[in-house]
């Protein structure tokens, strides 16, 4: 019996033991509501958000370290901990003033060189990192306070890519730590943000925990996404990792957890009944699932290997392993970028919703060189989502005769494995699943898995100098109709080439006891301004 029909069946009976034996800690009433326990949609396996670029790592994140301008609930860019900022007449110089009072969790204070080592790290993997590091003359500490970055031709959306919430997120970091290797994970987590990470309580596959950092001095401005003010009300924050969702909804149920980041769909009417918990879409912005080819190696270095999944993926059947059958929870993608959003496009993307047609599949493979090789498949059990995705692609692949090498799996090892850049045979792979916010996807600017420049693209490394050519097209284009042609001219190279395969798009849930305010509806699980009672 599979996972859907198992949790049908069940009827909400197995909700009812909560943890079983395990005892849950004697808090007093006082201590229990300046605690909030949190079951996050994943482990917290490693902790680097410029290594790693894992929502589970960016959401841990966004607690510890803070961040120069922080993006609103618009996508718009504000001042976070930058004071002001100056550009220059030709666009080529800006200047910035962080705000005074800045402190670091070890208590030295955040100085514009931290700020300096902290970009120069970020840039090397980011994708409008890599933009701005190709056009610098420099970045330098002017004193304490102030930092400039001088280019050498102008970039207008500058503080979208130092706000962006999309990973990897421009967090600063103390100097030493900043120091570190981009492509090595650093080991010490002192940051500046609302939240200090308790480092000797981490029990990966288990436990991390936060805690409120009494020298955080927030904003003024009303709190929005990453902006604002960010105002702690509570003293400790618990991340409890529970991969298994019946274990998770009797947690909640049962009061031994206050808020579960993405219940499956299946336990939402159960969850419902409970007048004690509140249950909503967590972003209205929802996902784009992924079927993420590596490009490096066979069979998917060759086009038409990688079209043959075009053909044959049916997006329906992943929405329907992973959502069910609400069809207001999900819709078939013929492009790329967010549905329902302003330049969303379907360019040269019939062939990801029309008919599947496993004979053209077959063909493709067999024209692309296949002959039977093992195909890597990487699918982690511990997400719900990528292990309904897992199961689905699995029977797809072996339907036009690709031999699955099926590689069951954790969450923080597919991270770990897939910016493994080696053959399948040596530790790397050919295929893993994930997925993108929507929020992230909405246009090219901060669309990592949308860049196709080879070495430097986000895991998989594709290459296409026309995917490229069309994604600087749409940075330079003066009007919105000609972003519209330029997106239009990416999704169907996008498409052309293979690039990857959207899985369709999806919306999710998010659960919390009623006893619980401040949840907010965002691609990103925001502990500040959230009280407990």
């Amino acid at each position: 019996m599979d996972r859907r029909s198992f949790l049908k069946a069940s009827g909400g009976g197995i909700l009812l033991g909560g943890l079983g034996g395990l005892s849950a800690p004697a808090y007093s009433q006082g201590a229990a509501a300046r605690t909030l326990k949190f079951v996050p949609q994943a482990n917290l396996a490693n902790f680097d958000p410029i290594w790693g670029t894992q929502y589970v790592v960016r959401n841990a994140s966004a607690m510890v370290w803070d961040t120069l301008y922080g993006v609103d609930e618009k996508i718009e860019p504000q001042r976070q901990m930058v004071e002001s900022e100056e550009v220059s007449a030709d666009g080529l110089t800006w200047t910035f003033k962080l705000r005074s009072g800045l402190k670091f969790h070890d208590g030295e204070p955040v100085r514009a060189k931290d700020c300096v080592a902290s970009l120069a790290r970020w840039a090397v993997r980011d994708p409008m990192g890599q933009m701005i590091r190709a056009i610098q003359q420099e970045l330098t500490a002017v004193d304490d306070r102030t930092f400039k970055w001088v280019l050498k031709s102008p970039y207008p959306k500058m503080k979208l890519a130092l706000g962006k919430n999309n990973s990897p997120v421009a967090f600063m970091m103390p100097e030493r730590i900043a120091k570190t290797d981009p492509f090595s994970q650093i080991t010490e987590y002192v940051g500046s943000g609302p939240f200090r990470f308790k480092k000797e309580e981490w029990v990966p596959g288990a436990k991390a925990v936060f805690e409120k950092f009494a020298d955080y001095v927030p904003r003024q401005e009303a709190p929005s996404w990453l902006a604002g003010g960010k105002r702690v009300l509570i003293d400790r924050v618990e991340w409890v990792i529970m991969p298994d969702p019946a274990t998770a909804a009797a947690a909640l149920q049962n009061g031994e957890v206050d808020w579960w980041e993405n219940p499956i769909t299946d336990l939402v009417p159960v969850l419902r009944r409970n007048r004690n918990i509140n249950v909503d879409i967590a972003d209205p912005l929802g996902n784009v699932g992924s079927f993420r080819m590596n490009h490096l190696h066979p069979p998917f270095n060759k086009v038409k290997a990688r079209q043959a999944i075009l053909a044959a993926l049916s997006q329906e059947d992943y929405m329907r392993a992973l959502v069910g059958d609400d069809e207001k929870l999900w819709k078939v993608m013929g492009g790329y970028f967010t549905p329902d959003t302003p330049l969303y496009t379907e360019e040269g993307g019939a062939i990801m919703k029309g008919p599947r047609n496993y004979d053209l599949a077959k063909r493709l493979l067999a024209e692309s060189g296949y002959n039977n090789e093992p195909v890597t498949l990487l699918v982690a059990q511990d997400q719900p989502i990528t292990k309904s995705f897992g199961d689905v692609s699995a029977d797809m692949m072996k339907r036009i005769g690709i031999n699955v090498d099926f590689v069951a799996t954790d969450w923080g090892t597919v991270g770990a494995r897939r910016a493994v850049k080696k053959p399948p045979s040596e530790g790397g792979w050919n295929v893993f699943h994930t997925w993108h916010a929507g929020a992230d996807c909405v246009n090219p600017s901060s669309y990592t898995a949308m860049r196709a420049n080879g070495d430097a693209a986000w895991f998989g490394w594709p290459k296409s100098d026309t995917i490229e050519a069309a994604r600087d097209e749409w940075f330079a284009a003066s009007t919105f109709d000609a972003e519209k042609v330029a997106v239009a001219k990416m999704n169907k190279a996008a498409v052309d080439d293979g690039m990857w395969a959207p899985t369709g798009f999806f919306l999710s849930y998010q659960a919390w006891r009623k006893n619980v305010s401040g949840v907010v509806k965002a691609p990103v699980p925001f502990f500040w301004n959230v009280s407990k009672t």
